[in-house]
């Protein structure tokens, strides 16, 4: 029996365990050569924030029109069923909401009723940055002392993170210019350049060719990458902002990126009214 004098004790010694439990033993951390964590692998976010990166319900699909007892599937999406429907989530947004002007938040409900034909996914363009972290496909790390490349499964998208800052981005691109600098044992990445066209999620959150995003990459564990980024355009944005989200090792003995060539899977929904003889598109 534990007398009732030593309690507070023993919880001060299971509340100090706890928290050395918590923290990343740094010795346990696998590194290069030079030291610096070795993030090479294949990894993957979990969880719906390719849905909404914003703390959300779970409803009936991306598109909705009102029932005469609550919201019903958009006709569009209404034969996808349960397929098409949105999970709920906590989101990885700080404070849950994005901080839009108001105007931008127009654009951006005009987006969301408008989501099969406007959201860059369905069409396979690439996801841009931070989106290509979280979508629901992997993408390997490459590194050594002096590089550090992400290539990705979904449209066969890439990055190059410089560590020799070659200036402003020539032309804004899918991906934009990726430069990063190391700070102790995170990585940090300066984003610029991206194009206006890609979204953060299906939900129709867009942003100007003037986003700014500042990712940091922490090895917490050797299985585990503790992922932020915090995303600038004062164009949409009343204030800078921040997500949060873990990433994960692919364990799996073969585990590997596969081929996901959505250009050639979308092919038909871009181009296949221009066939000389043109199927059917109608159902």
């Amino acid at each position: 029996m534990i007398n009732v004098i030593n309690r507070p004790l023993l919880l001060t010694l299971l509340l100090a365990t706890s928290a050395v439990w918590s923290q990343p033993r740094i010795s346990a951390l696998p590194r290069l050569a030079n030291g610096k964590p070795d993030f090479n692998g294949i990894w993957q976010a979990l969880g719906p924030a390719n849905y909404d990166i914003e703390v959300h319900m779970a409803r009936p699909s991306m598109m909705i029109r009102q029932g005469p007892h609550g919201p019903l599937p958009a006709v569009p999406l209404l034969r996808l069923g349960a397929v098409g429907a949105v999970p709920g989530g906590m989101g990885v947004v700080e404070g849950g909401v994005i901080p839009y002007k108001p105007e931008a938040q127009k654009k951006r409900e005009e987006n969301r009723a408008n989501w099969l034909d406007r959201d860059p996914e369905v069409r396979c363009y690439m996801p841009g940055v931070p989106r290509a972290i979280y979508m629901p496909f992997p993408f390997q790390i490459l590194q050594n002392p002096n590089q550090f490349f992400i290539t990705y499964e979904f449209a066969g998208a890439f990055r190059d993170i410089y560590f020799k800052n070659p200036g402003p981005a020539e032309t804004d691109s899918w991906m934009g210019q990726s430069v990063g600098r190391w700070e102790g044992d995170t990585l940090v990445v300066d984003v610029t350049g991206q194009n206006d066209q890609t979204w953060f999620d299906r939900t129709g959150t867009h942003h100007t060719n003037q986003l700014h995003v500042v990712e940091r990459y922490t090895l917490t564990s050797p299985n585990h990458i503790q992922y932020e980024a915090t995303i600038e355009d004062a164009e949409v944005f009343t204030k800078p902002w921040k997500i949060k989200l873990p990433l994960y090792r692919r364990m799996e003995a073969d585990a590997r990126l596969m081929d996901f060539k959505c250009v050639e899977f979308v092919e038909e929904l871009i181009f296949g009214e221009f066939r000389r003889k043109p199927l059917e598109r109608k159902q």
